[in-house]
């Protein structure tokens, strides 16, 4: 037999459920007006743009060295969220490395680094000022000496697709004839040499480049490297896509073979190895970069944003040579064709 709850208990716990009924609603709404601005309230305005505005983008650099002559970096500056300028920074040699932060202040800018490749243990310090459409400054080494440079903004280099190729040029057909159309460049004395029809770097010493220059192109060659060989083919002098003895990993990195030095990774390790004859068929449209290794596209039409280390110049607007590596190890080329782009109204 069930026997009835007394009234009294009944009453009481329907008022306690009450009381927690509004004291919730009353948490509520005070949670709800933290977050949200009051009726009479004005709107969060959106942050300006930085008075830097200006500087963002990417700047062909010239920096003029003590004896007067001159080499090529390369900076990009990007806004990071409301007010921040950050961006990277490309030297006379290594790979693009990032910039933190940009300061902004007095008409002027300035940012530092720390030392990749450069000799001394200080920092490289950057600083400059817009000057009409240009930018200059100074900037100086991790081992204290000052440089003056100049900049213009990086051309965008949009091109429609060429309507067809013009017939394949052989830069390097296995003959001596066929050396006639490069020249040694830089890095020292010129250890290229042709043996048994293969064109070959015996030691470390300058790199080499075609004495003609191209705008657009597909480039195709064979190449061989010893174990811990290190070269690298320079498309119109200023981007470097990497021929390097990479281990395999999972994840390659734009240092690795396959990759546009420092800015463009593959997508996979589709090296055979030290040893072994392998093949790179490449094609560059304005800034776009297909490349294809041993049958394998590991860079699929990307944006090269900028300049590698060891550039020609930074003139990337121009046409250029075709330059191989030879200041690292020994490296060995054969069948170099190259077919440029059909000449196209733009």
């Amino acid at each position: 037999m069930r026997t009835a709850t007394p009234l009294a208990p009944r009453r009481t716990l329907r008022r306690a459920l009450r009381r927690a009924l509004r004291l919730r609603r009353a948490l509520g709404a005070a949670f709800a007006a933290a977050l949200l601005p009051s009726a009479g309230a004005a709107p969060l305005a959106a942050q300006p743009a930085p008075a830097a505005a200006p500087l963002v983008g990417r700047w062909d650099l010239t920096v003029v060295d003590p004896a007067g002559g001159t080499h090529p970096s390369w900076l990009e500056v990007a806004l990071s969220g409301r007010s921040t300028l950050v961006g990277r920074f490309v030297g006379r040699e290594g790979s693009a490395r990032p910039v933190a932060r940009v300061d902004v202040a007095d008409g002027g800018f300035r940012f530092a680094l720390p030392r990749q490749w450069e000799e001394g243990a200080g920092e490289l310090r950057v600083e400059g000022r817009l000057a009409g459409e240009r930018l200059e400054g100074t900037l100086v080494t991790p081992a204290g000496a000052r440089r003056r440079w100049t900049a213009t903004r990086a051309p965008a280099l949009v091109r429609p697709d060429p309507a067809r190729w013009e017939a394949p040029i052989a830069l390097f057909d296995g003959t001596e004839a066929s050396l006639a159309q490069w020249a040694p460049h830089g890095g020292g004395a010129s250890q290229w040499r042709v043996v048994d029809g293969v064109l070959v770097n015996a030691a470390s010493g300058a790199n080499l480049r075609t004495t003609r220059t191209f705008d657009d192109f597909t480039l195709h060659l064979e190449f061989r490297y010893p174990a811990g060989g290190n070269s690298g083919v320079y498309l119109r002098g200023r981007h470097e896509v990497q021929i390097e003895d990479t281990p395999a990993r999972p994840v390659p990195t734009p240092l690795d073979v396959g990759g546009v030095y420092g800015f463009l990774a593959p997508n996979a390790i589709a090296a055979t190895g030290p040893g072994a004859w392998q093949t790179y068929d490449i094609t560059l449209v304005g800034r776009r970069v297909t490349v294809v290794l041993n049958g394998r596209v590991v860079i699929a039409d990307q944006l090269i944003p900028g300049i590698t280390g060891g550039a020609l110049d930074a003139d990337e607007g121009a046409p250029g040579p075709i330059l191989l590596q030879g200041d690292h190890t020994a490296v060995e080329f054969r069948n170099v064709v190259l077919r440029p782009a059909a000449a196209a109204p733009r």
